[in-house]
């Protein structure tokens, strides 16, 4: 048996309760790197609807830094989901203004790790290769865990409105041509795609202070 004296004793109880503190404090800065956006998006005309992502940044940082930054810059307003395919996902994130498109297409990113699988309704970053991340994300509206073996890393998902993804336009499927979505932008989309659904405002869903003192029990 192990006896303690009151001295030893008296320390020890500070260093669990130490201990305890750093555990609930790592969890509370978890809790609060987590965050939501909520989409307003023209379904069609007459037609709109919303839905929120909550954003992991565990599963991927380097994804969810660069989606913090787009939306903190309103970059999604009027983007098209210009390669919608049933069955498969919805893919949005070109820049409507040629300039901004081109101001972005070479900031790209490094791949990460993939350590949350392509299941529905999650967010990922389109890739056209290694490290090749800008701003172009995709939807998954099924179970698209074939894609975790080519490095495509989920950072967030739907978590409100699946409804409302499920009637993002999707007859045009893929032939809208992205070299000039880039060069023309939202004019080419609008005179080639006019049923196209796109993104209105996509904006932070703010924490309440009851919310952050939630988190931190």
């Amino acid at each position: 048996s192990i006896a303690f004296l009151d001295g030893d004793m008296g320390s020890m109880k500070v260093i669990v309760g130490v201990v305890a503190c750093l555990a609930v404090c790592h969890g509370a800065s978890a809790s609060a790197d987590t965050f939501q956006v909520e989409f307003d998006v023209q379904l069609k005309r007459g037609t709109t609807g919303k839905f929120v992502v909550e954003v992991y940044p565990e599963w991927a940082p380097l994804a969810a830094a660069r989606f913090s930054e787009l939306i903190d810059q309103k970059f999604f307003d009027g983007c098209r989901f210009f390669r919608v395919i049933s069955g498969f996902m919805a893919q949005f994130g070109i820049h409507g203004n040629p300039k901004v498109s081109a101001e972005w297409r070479d900031k790209k990113i490094k791949d990460d790790p993939v350590k949350h699988s392509n299941e529905p309704y999650t967010m990922t970053f389109a890739t056209s290769g290694k490290d090749s991340r800008t701003t172009q994300l995709f939807i998954n509206f099924v179970d698209n865990s074939r894609l975790d073996s080519m490095d495509f890393a989920p950072f967030a998902k739907v978590i409100s409105g699946t409804e409302v993804v499920d009637q993002i336009y999707s007859k045009h499927g893929e032939t809208p041509n992205q070299g000039q979505i880039q060069s023309e932008g939202n004019k080419y989309l609008k005179k080639s795609f006019p049923n196209l659904s796109y993104v209105l405002t996509a904006r932070r869903i703010e924490r309440t202070h009851q919310e952050d003192a939630a988190a931190e029990l």
